[in-house]
């Protein structure tokens, strides 16, 4: 199922991605400054690590990826016919999350 979900996520990628309002808070925040390209290496090359398919927000799911430097990158998103919902994207805290970024502590 998540390999299905990666790749229309992907499909609605190459159509357009929105980044909503409050992706581009976290995005600009001056701790984080996460680029559009890190965003879309996310997508490209990241996995599913959580699944909502019942989101208000529509189907939609967490993946991580790495940006710049390596730097894991946590991105939830929701595809749509005419392109990708970027609902949030930031950088995981090692406190909340397992060593390797996959599973909340």
């Amino acid at each position: 199922m998540k390999n299905a979900f990666i790749q229309i996520i992907r499909q609605s990628a190459k159509k357009k991605i929105l980044f909503l309002p409050h992706a581009l808070s976290q995005m600009t925040h001056p701790e984080r400054m996460i680029t559009a390209s890190e965003i879309r290496e996310v997508i490209n090359n990241g996995e599913i690590i959580e699944d909502y398919p019942e989101d208000v927000r529509g189907h939609s799911a967490l993946i991580l990826g790495k940006g710049e430097n390596e730097r894991p990158i946590h991105l939830v998103c929701a595809p749509k016919s005419d392109y990708l919902a970027v609902i949030t994207a930031y950088i995981p805290e090692p406190v909340q999350w397992s060593e390797n970024f996959k599973r909340r502590k």
